[in-house]
């Protein structure tokens, strides 16, 4: 008889493994040939059917989803196509950009205006603990693309400013706004602020002027899960505090934001006296 590797006969082991199905302890494969003629000699001999050993509890069989592949949005990969060429299309206001009081994440208060100071502004409302990979990282994997941009361009030096705004405040304060902006901001001259607000009053406005619509999750008892939904939205902001595109998560790309800063500039020339 052949043994087994804890020196039992194959037959016993098999034996064992059956009431073991028997008793409900999860599904059993077994792939050596010998085990399976071995497994065969005993449901034919009655010690259990084939149905019994495969087909444990049914509650208790352990089973194996497969969950649908991430599709990653577009602004982590290379533009599919040719970025357009800035100056030859227009991007028409879509209203005003809207003021509100802000933290800085050294927990000093601001105006969002004064912030958006004499720059072309990248908004994007974010929070740290967002798990979507198209969600929150999205905005800031681009904006660090961005910055990574407006370091290498000279006609964009000190043109731009980005704002990444948190909207969950009772966890965002400025300390943690802090230490996730330091793994991003960058020594060569982008210009990147990380903000929060003292809470859910003094964000609610700004949410609102930005028709940037979020809901924390609860569960069936009403206690909060930690996460939020949101809809990704980034907005071009001008230097007269008016909204020139809004991106969304299928147009949000480094180097469509660089033309649509370019078109603003070149617009700027135009109508300078």
């Amino acid at each position: 008889m052949t043994p087994t590797t804890d020196g039992r006969p194959l037959v016993a082991k098999t034996t064992a493994l059956v009431l073991g199905a028997r008793a409900g302890r999860g599904r059993i494969l077994l792939k050596s040939r010998v085990a399976r003629l071995a497994l065969l000699g005993l449901c034919l001999a009655g010690a259990a059917s084939p149905g019994e050993v495969l087909a444990a509890d049914p509650a208790k069989t352990e089973t194996h989803e497969h969950r649908e592949p991430v599709v990653l949005a577009p602004g982590y990969a290379e533009l599919s196509y040719p970025a357009p060429v800035p100056g030859t299309y227009q991007l028409p206001p879509l209203g005003p950009a809207t003021d509100g009081v802000v933290l800085d994440s050294q927990g000093q208060a601001h105006e969002l205006h004064d912030l958006m100071g004499d720059r072309l502004v990248l908004l994007s409302f974010i929070y740290t603990s967002c798990s979507d990979v198209n969600g929150c990282p999205l905005a800031t994997h681009v904006f660090s693309k961005v910055a990574r941009k407006l370091a290498a361009a000279a006609d964009l030096e000190g043109q731009v400013r980005l704002l990444s705004l948190s909207f969950d405040p009772e966890h965002d304060v400025p300390a943690v706004m802090r230490g996730y902006g330091g793994r991003f901001q960058r020594t060569d001259g982008a210009d990147w602020r990380f903000l929060t607000t003292t809470g859910i009053a003094a964000l609610k406005p700004i949410l609102n002027g930005y028709d940037q619509w979020v809901i924390r999750e609860t569960d069936e008892t009403g206690q909060p899960l930690g996460t939020i939904a949101h809809l990704l939205r980034v907005y071009l902001i001008d230097r007269e505090r008016r909204i020139r595109n809004i991106y969304s998560v299928s147009f949000l790309h480094a180097d469509t934001i660089a033309s649509d800063l370019r078109t603003l500039l070149l617009e700027e020339l135009e109508i300078s006296p």
